[in-house]
């Protein structure tokens, strides 16, 4: 095993769990920031936990000590009561700033397609100021903008395909002429791990070989599958309220007014050429037995 310690947030997530799964494969040792200290451990006690430590500079600042590269994957989805962009992005900071003082070689940081602070949509707004710190810190840095992840513990494909499988129709906002570039995670995962390798600052659109207008990516999950539905164009607003009665019925958020904003205003897609290979529609029909079988839950997950 390497001496060299490499440090993930939310190795016990999603996308974390892949990056630390590659690092491990790798033979490096692993260390990972959590909220989820009593979640189990995919990888047994092969990656040292400790918690965030956003309130005690000095722990959060010893935590990190030693490591040659951070993988950050810290962020949230939504607005919701405990969380929120802003204290994502407050935390974030304090990430950036332990991370210089404990000596950190190199950041790889994972951000989304078309981050602006000029944006009203504060994912992408939030993202943008996290990005310019970043690059303003002195840190070594990779920057990784994938726009949608797949993979089974995938979120929006999954209650994609769970929708299709238990409604008669599926509708989607305006014309669904908008466009999404999907990454498969582990792709993801080999990206950031390949840049923490590397020593100059980089910026990668952290896109998926496909590129799907948003009435056809439904398209492709239901012939996967093997259902038949009819693809409706519905208003916006309409969409969002079924979709918030939904989330009221399965205990979740399904989906927001800014996603629903960011997806139609066509920030899921750049022109960027792609930097994973797996494609989304040969993997949908490889995984559709249990695609879509039951909901995903984003709240669920951080309650763990």
């Amino acid at each position: 095993m390497s001496d060299e310690i490499h440090v993930v947030t939310g190795a016990y997530g999603y996308s974390g769990k892949y990056i630390a799964g590659r690092l491990l494969a790798a033979g490096h040792r692993v260390r990972t920031l959590t909220n989820s200290l009593h979640r189990a451990s995919p990888f047994g006690d092969r990656v040292e936990a400790h918690p965030f430590n956003f309130d005690d500079p000095r722990k959060l600042t010893d935590s990190l000590r030693g490591a040659r590269v951070l993988y950050n994957t810290y962020w949230v989805r939504f607005n919701h009561g405990s969380f929120s962009h802003s204290m994502a992005v407050t935390n974030s900071l304090k990430l950036f700033d332990a991370a210089g003082q404990a000596g950190v070689g190199r950041v790889v940081h994972v951000s989304i397609t078309n981050p602006s602070e000029n944006s009203q949509l504060g994912y992408f707004s939030g993202k943008a100021k996290l990005e310019r710190v970043l690059i303003e810190s002195g840190l070594s840095y990779a920057i990784l903008r994938p726009a949608v992840l797949f993979g089974k513990e995938d979120i929006l494909i999954n209650n994609i395909a769970w929708t299709l499988r238990h409604f008669p129709m599926f509708g989607v906002f305006g014309d669904g002429q908008y466009c999404l570039q999907p990454i498969y995670v582990d792709d993801l995962a080999v990206l950031a791990v390949e840049q923490g390798r590397q020593a100059g600052n980089r910026i990668v659109d952290a896109i998926g070989p496909e590129t799907f207008k948003y009435r056809d990516l439904v398209r492709v999950i239901a012939d996967a599958i093997g259902v038949r539905r009819p693809v409706v164009s519905i208003p916006p607003g309409l969409g969002y309220a079924i979709g918030w009665l939904i989330g009221k019925v399965v205990g979740d958020v399904m989906i927001t007014r800014d996603e629903i904003r960011g997806l139609m205003q066509g920030l899921l897609c750049t022109h960027s050429l792609p930097a994973g290979k797996t494609a989304l529609s040969e993997w949908v029909r490889e995984n559709a037995a249990g695609l879509g079988a039951r909901y995903a839950a984003e709240l669920s997950r951080r309650h763990v």
